[in-house]
């Protein structure tokens, strides 16, 4: 196990819980970014699939959370974009 490997994956995974709490109270997508998300999940694709292939080790459930975590905020992402449109429909009538 990579600890140099573990402690990034730690600090960048830090980070999601409030950028998801973020994106489900404020019911918006400003400050987001749909492609900088699906960068970010092919990355951590790219990243268990190496742990798969090459170097299985524990690191890889830290690769899993992170991926779980972007993919929640995306996906929050796309409801708030969802959301927005409808809000501005409804202001049209």
């Amino acid at each position: 196990m990579n600890i140099f490997e573990m402690i990034m994956l730690i600090c960048f995974g830090a980070a999601w819980p409030f950028s998801i709490y973020q994106s489900y109270k404020s019911r918006s997508t400003e400050g987001k970014s749909a492609f900088f998300l699906i960068i970010l999940i092919i990355g951590y694709l790219a990243g268990i699939t190496y742990k798969l292939l090459y170097n299985y080790d524990m690191v890889i459930y830290l690769y899993i959370l992170n991926l779980f975590m972007v993919v929640t905020d995306l996906l929050l992402y796309l409801r708030n974009t969802r959301l927005l449109r409808r809000n501005k429909n409804m202001a049209t009538y």
